[in-house]
């Protein structure tokens, strides 16, 4: 489980401050051994600051997670950095943004705090505390209790303000401290003589565990208080604690049932320490309710831990369990308990136990700049997939390869009548894109061909190796092509992947997923073409009986561009024009690269001829430089498409249908074998400066192409 621990120490990142600024820290020791522990617990755990930061902070830590996943968790040690009521300043956060956490709700911890309310309810649910009065400004009436008191802010915790006072000039100074320190009411209780019991508490409702009482000592020297210097370690005493504290076991079983009924009282959350005094006939009278206890490791609570067994890696673990329970309803959330016997929860547990090092993996290719007319990046690129595909079995067919251009891998079961999974290396490059270095918000990764390439790859290595996990992988028939041609219109590989489709019984091609969680059931074909224009050199201004060859291209270009027509869903047009001049001299060659778009092959050809027509006006030459066939919508598909859908609905993946203007390599794929495109992580702003995939469907793609692939096993 990714865990978040949540504290207040040195920032103050607000927009701004006032009010009363917080005075309690915890010890960076004391985070990192929080921190530890729960990693020694198994966990994901990251320390994050309780400020303005914090949501930016969550959503990139703990995205949105799928249906079953383990979800992320706050370990909330915040004590707030300004204003009233610091408690419930982190937890209302988490609350507000949907992170569950350990510790009380901000209503408890806004009752605990105040700690006239608190005494209130106290005194209405008929548990014992001391009498008391609130002092509300420097010019009060003496209250009606017999000195010595205690006096402490309404509205504080760790012993700030707290002092003993013998009599009415020491209330009065006591209570003006408070008042000009702290700018709030002053609490003056009946001072117990006595002894202090604190008791420790763990769980909730019927779960709810009372740790052995604990007692502090606070030896011959100073007030019989624990106070702020003492907490503070710079009172220069040792104040002890004895656990289980010297008490019969009649008291001892009534300071719990007392804890307990005050925690209840309060509504606190998971665990707290109850604070009480016990007067020399044994009575006792609670004194506060602290809603987040210390885990300091002098602290009272830590050490009635160790005496129930729970030695502190244990505690900090257990608390996350107990939180789980109350989120979750099981004693843990069910990946933490239940065994993966199927595997299909194995493949489940190992690619959700791993969304980081997926994140950091696409991160690593897109560090790998492989364009797609980079020779030497391609061979890395290469070097890297044939590592992966080695450490996990696959063996390479050199039948059905042709380095540096394509390659496919194979499991033991071979990949004829089994599925065959189609992916590239290189990254189409417009040298106007600028190489986007990658990086992330909550919802998106970014980098140069991440959408289109990299995060494809992460997605197979991933499925494959969750296969591996779950023993799988070497009994399903499986079959990986990988080219590097796509930025160069497959030239060198569109053979060899159509003749390694023709022996597969379906084909999946992890080409991005469009927007609104869809894959691609149809995709048109494109051609591009390169038109020559010729004509004879001459000076500007001098005339001839024939136009300018740049006129004659332009006007056969714009002719061209007529042939659009979105009924027949044909689409064509010029993308790009050149010339060719002598010094001084007007162009004498024009040639142009044109773009056309079409649903299948019979409709190119009938385009094509349109073409040659208005170019044959013009004396001009048309060479075809690359033809990228039509994916058609078959209803041979719709199996394919309806296996995929069930196990999407089965994990609760939204997938939509969509087609596509953009050719891919589905179209090389024979009539007589299914084929579903699309089928990788969602991108947008494909060959853009601000490609990107959204990190939810990197996790999500993952799981569908390695549930789908299981579900083929034999």
């Amino acid at each position: 489980m990714k865990v978040a621990v949540i504290y207040n120490r040195e920032s103050q990142k607000v927009i701004n401050l006032f009010g009363q600024p917080n005075r309690e820290k915890y010890g960076l020791a004391a985070i990192k051994r929080i921190v530890n522990s729960l990693r020694k617990g198994g966990h994901q755990v990251q320390a994050f600051e309780g400020d303005k930061d914090l949501i930016d902070n969550l959503e990139e830590f703990m995205p949105r997670t799928l249906v079953g996943e383990r979800p992320g968790m706050a370990f909330n040690l915040s004590y707030g950095i300004q204003g009233q009521a610091r408690y419930t300043h982190v937890p209302g956060i988490l609350e507000m943004v949907g992170v569950p956490y350990v510790g009380s709700g901000p209503l408890a911890h806004s009752l605990a705090l105040d700690k006239v309310v608190a005494k209130m309810l106290f005194v209405q649910n008929s548990l014992p505390t001391p009498a008391f009065a609130v002092l509300d400004n420097s010019g009060f009436d003496m209250p009606e209790l017999d000195f010595p008191l205690i006096v402490k802010p309404k509205n504080e915790s760790v012993s700030f303000g707290i002092r003993i006072v013998n009599n009415q000039l020491e209330l009065r100074e006591a209570a003006d401290v408070i008042f000009n320190e702290y700018q709030q009411p002053v609490l003056v209780e009946q001072f117990i003589e006595g002894r202090e019991i604190n008791i420790g508490l763990l769980g909730n409702g019927s779960t709810l565990e009372a740790f052995k009482p604990a007692e502090l000592i606070f030896g011959e020297g100073g007030p019989q208080i624990y106070t702020e210097e003492d907490k503070r370690r710079t009172s220069g005493r040792e104040i002890g604690v004895v656990c289980p504290a010297k008490l019969d076991a009649e008291t001892a079983e009534r300071a719990q049932v007392i804890a307990r009924k005050a925690f209840n009282v309060l509504g606190c959350y998971d665990c707290a320490r109850v604070d009480m005094r016990m007067d020399k006939d044994g009575n006792l009278y609670v004194l506060e309710v602290n809603s987040l206890p210390s885990l300091g490791e002098h602290g009272s609570y830590v050490a009635a831990a160790e005496v129930m067994d729970l030695d502190f890696a244990r505690l900090v673990n257990r608390l996350v369990e107990v939180a789980s329970a109350r989120y979750f309803g099981t004693p843990n959330p069910p990946e933490l308990v239940k065994a993966r016997k199927s595997p299909e929860e194995k493949v489940f547990g190992y690619l959700t136990e791993r969304r980081d090092q997926l994140e950091k993996r696409v991160e690593l290719w897109v560090g790998i700049s492989s364009h797609s007319n980079d020779v030497v990046g391609i061979r890395q690129a290469a070097k890297q997939v044939s590592s992966f595909m080695r450490d996990m079995g696959m063996q390479l067919n050199d039948a059905f390869s042709d380095a540096p251009h394509v390659w496919t891998w194979e499991t033991d079961k071979g990949f004829k009548n089994g599925t065959l999974v189609i992916c590239h290396i290189d990254v189409p490059y417009n040298s106007a894109m600028g190489g986007e270095h990658f990086h992330r918000d909550p919802e998106w990764l970014y980098g140069e061909g991440i959408g289109a390439s990299r995060s494809p790859l992460v997605q197979l290595e991933f499925a494959l190796r969750a296969l591996q996990h779950a023993r799988k992988l070497k009994s399903i028939p499986i079959g990986v092509v990988i080219y590097a041609d796509e930025g160069r219109d497959t030239d060198e590989s569109a053979d060899f992947i159509a003749k390694t489709a023709a022996e597969a019984k379906e084909v999946l091609v992890l080409r991005p997923g469009n927007l609104n969680d869809t894959i691609v059931v149809g995709r048109r074909g494109q051609r591009r073409y390169k038109a020559y224009f010729h004509g004879k050199p001459r000076k500007l201004g001098q005339s001839d009986k024939n136009p300018e060859v740049m006129l004659q291209a332009v006007s056969a270009l714009e002719d061209i561009a007529q042939l659009s027509n979105r009924k027949e869903r044909l689409a064509v047009s010029t993308v790009d024009i050149r010339t060719e001049a002598y010094p001084r001299l007007l162009p004498h060659r024009v040639t142009a690269i044109i773009q056309a778009s079409f649903p299948n092959g019979r409709a190119a050809d009938l385009l094509e001829e349109r073409v040659k027509e208005r170019l044959q006006q013009s004396r001009a030459e048309l060479a075809m430089l690359s033809d990228r066939p039509s994916m058609p919508s078959r209803k041979i598909n719709n199996s394919l498409l309806k296996r995929i859908k069930d196990q999407a609905n089965r994990w609760e993946i939204p997938v939509k249908t969509d087609t596509s203007l953009w050719p891919s390599v589905a179209g090389l794929v024979p009539p007589q074998v299914p084929v579903i495109c699309g089928l990788g992580p969602i991108a947008k702003e494909l060959y853009t400066g601000q490609e990107a995939v959204s990190r939810i469907s990197l996790v999500q793609r993952t799981l569908l192409l390695a549930e789908y692939l299981l579900s083929q096993s034999t």
